[in-house]
């Protein structure tokens, strides 16, 4: 399956040049980011910038559902960064005390109706997620992309009694992709991750979005974090959301 890397490496020169990350952040030269699947390609991006600086600061990712992240941050596990792909699991983090400064959205996206190429299942709506002969899958419903979609869903009186509910969204895509699902509702920046494996039906019904926020997280390396962040929300992160999908917040 093609991926978001394509896309990543056609702008990395310019990310580069538009960087300016600076030397002067000291720390041990870690930065622990815990952050969303959906954000795969982001994330490499800008860590790649990071890792290539005059003053290279090491990146370790853990990628997974935003639900998820924020559980194991809660339960103590280590994290400099949490970025996540909706702001009611933010909320989470900071509910526990474990926000350090204030939360900052980056970037929004929006649901789409996708199936495998060539379209077998003959989807052609949202209304053919209810017919029973089809595989539909969504993410879980504690997921950002999950909440999202039953809301999609429910607004529109349709019970697609889905046959699998992944943990992330990467996850239910590989599974359109490789054809072991008719259908599902993913972010529109996972269509261009999966390239040609994978097609949109279009319905204009999937009208919502969910706006993705980050977090220092406290005891963490704030000032790796803020290096990160920096870069996110400057030329080079606003450039690379773009290339890959992403909307504004």
């Amino acid at each position: 399956m093609t991926t978001g890397r394509q896309a990543t490496a056609a702008v990395l020169s310019v990310l580069l040049l538009l960087a300016g990350c600076g030397g002067d952040d000291g720390g041990d030269g870690t930065l622990r980011v815990a952050a969303a699947a959906s954000l795969t390609d982001v994330v490499d991006g800008l860590s790649a910038v990071l890792e290539d600086d005059d003053d290279p600061l090491r990146v370790e990712v853990d990628l997974g559902g935003s639900s998820t992240l924020a559980r194991q941050i809660v339960e103590g596990a280590p994290a400099d960064l949490f970025l996540s792909a909706d702001a009611a699991t933010v909320e989470q983090v900071v509910d526990a005390g474990l926000a350090a400064g204030e939360v900052l959205p980056f970037a929004s996206n929006h649901l789409v109706l996708v199936v495998p190429a060539g379209n077998p299942g003959g989807v052609r709506s949202l209304d053919d997620l209810a017919r029973d002969e089809l595989l539909v899958g969504r993410c879980a419903p504690e997921v950002p992309c999950g909440r999202l979609a039953l809301a999609e869903l429910d607004e529109s009186g349709i019970d697609d009694a889905a046959d699998t509910e992944e943990p992330d969204v990467r996850s239910l895509l590989v599974k359109v992709a490789e054809g072991e699902l008719d259908a599902a509702l993913v972010y529109a920046t996972d269509v261009a991750a999966a390239g040609d494996d994978v097609e949109v039906v279009v319905d204009e019904r999937l009208d919502r979005r969910t706006e993705y926020q980050a977090v220092r997280i406290d005891g963490g390396d704030i000032e790796a974090a803020e290096r990160f962040l920096r870069l996110l929300r400057g030329p080079a992160g606003e450039s690379l959301l773009a290339a890959l999908g992403f909307e504004a917040p």
